[in-house]
């Protein structure tokens, strides 16, 4: 019996293969095989650590951009004022005072300048509400004369008052006008955010590069305090070719304006120069806006010509007057200016617009110094032209030539056999 129960047990774990070794199951599958790596929970574990990280961080930039493009707006505007503050310290202004005294003139002047231009602005806005039915009945007039209708200033007014158009616009104007208070709000709490980190990046400018050369090693510390230097020179270009472009745009929308009769035409003229070259993007049409509003008033077709000088005098400015400008002063090629208007436009809109030439004229300049360059060679295509020997033209025009009489000559010889 021992040996029948023994031959048995021999028989189930019997294989084709050969006897099946001990500690392996009869499946084929190793039973320390069948355990879990023990590196593979700390792996795991480490994954979603990472992931979770990246989805934080992810978050928290994504909640952060606007802070963050407000930092960088400071900085370059604190860049732009560096110089001044500087100049001040140099005779023994503390930086902190000098800084302020550069944003106590700034927000004079443009206190002032808004101050009189909404007193002009509302002043004008009376007189087109007070005169605005003469302008009507003067319109409909030319219509009823031009193309032979018979319209009336009554009809017109019963069939806008009954419009559907107005009465969901009277809806709206509710909620239109808490979004407008809201936006209002936020923009001002973004300025004073601005000015703020503008006003500690200028007084402690000496502050913080000494606490970023702190934790670098020397050959380290000269790079960062160049880098420092160019952009504070790139910055200041750039505002320079702005205030010129400013000043020529001012001066040839003052000529017109006053040509026109326009009141008000030295304070337009600023405005104009100022928002159409500090406001990327939208500037050049919330600039000719107010013109076109003042120049109404005096007569509607004045308004159509200073729309007409707007659209001609910036396709002037954008194709002729900036690019050079801008190269001079910037010395960034004009065709790398625009790339970069329109690439820091796509990436952070009007604040990209604004700070994107300074920003790309800082980096050409800063890899500029670490660039080697060699002496061209003197070639004439380097230069532009292309210079041919006399013998080479009239080798290429004999081998035409004889192209052409050999050709002749094969025509005839297959005419001759063809006969």
């Amino acid at each position: 019996m021992a040996s029948t129960d023994e031959s048995t047990q021999v028989g189930q774990h019997a294989s084709p293969f050969g006897p099946i070794p001990p500690g392996t199951r009869p499946g084929g599958t190793d039973e320390g095989g069948s355990r879990m790596p023990p590196w593979l929970p700390r792996a795991m574990v480490l994954a979603l650590a990472l992931i979770a990280c990246f989805q934080l961080g992810s978050w928290a930039f994504h909640q952060l951009t606007g802070l963050l493009i407000n930092v960088l707006i400071a900085f370059f505007l604190a860049l732009a004022i560096e110089p001044a503050v500087s100049w001040m310290a140099s005779y023994g202004l503390r930086r902190g005072l000098a800084t302020a005294l550069v944003f106590l003139l700034v927000m004079i002047v443009g206190a002032g300048f808004v101050t009189l231009l909404g007193s002009m602005l509302a002043g004008q806005i009376i007189d087109i509400v007070e005169d605005f039915p003469k302008y009507v009945d003067s319109v409909i007039s030319w219509i009823n004369t031009t193309f032979h209708t018979e319209l009336s200033r009554v009809d017109i007014q019963d069939s806008l008052l009954r419009s559907d158009w107005l009465r969901k616009y009277v809806q709206n104007s509710a909620t239109g006008v808490l979004d407008v208070s809201a936006q209002v709000l936020g923009g001002l709490f973004q300025l004073l955010t601005i000015t703020l980190f503008a006003f500690y990046f200028a007084a402690d400018g000496p502050r913080l590069r000494r606490a970023l050369c702190s934790v670098l090693p020397p050959a380290r510390q000269a790079e960062v305090l160049r880098a420092w230097e160019i952009a504070v020179n790139k910055t200041g270009g750039y505002l320079y070719s702005r205030g010129l472009m400013a000043l020529i745009s001012g001066v040839a929308h003052y000529v017109l304006l006053e040509a026109l009769g326009v009141p008000y035409a030295p304070v337009l003229a600023v405005w104009v120069g100022l928002v159409s070259q500090f406001i990327p993007t939208i500037g050049t049409y919330l600039a000719g806006a107010l013109p076109m509003l003042i120049a109404f008033t005096v007569n509607p077709w004045y308004a159509l010509w200073v729309l007409i000088f707007v659209v001609i005098y910036q396709q002037f400015e954008n194709y002729v007057l900036q690019p050079k400008l801008t190269s001079k002063t910037v010395d960034i090629h004009p065709a790398v200016a625009f790339g970069s208007v329109v690439a820091g436009t796509a990436l952070l809109g009007a604040v990209g617009a604004l700070i994107a030439i300074p920003a790309i004229a800082t980096l050409q300049a800063f890899l500029g110094a670490y660039v080697k360059r060699y002496d061209v060679t003197d070639d004439p295509r380097v230069h532009g032209r292309r210079e041919r020997s006399p013998s080479s033209l009239l080798a290429r025009i004999r081998g035409v030539l004889r192209g052409s009489r050999d050709s002749a000559a094969a025509e005839d010889e297959e005419t001759r056999d063809s006969s």
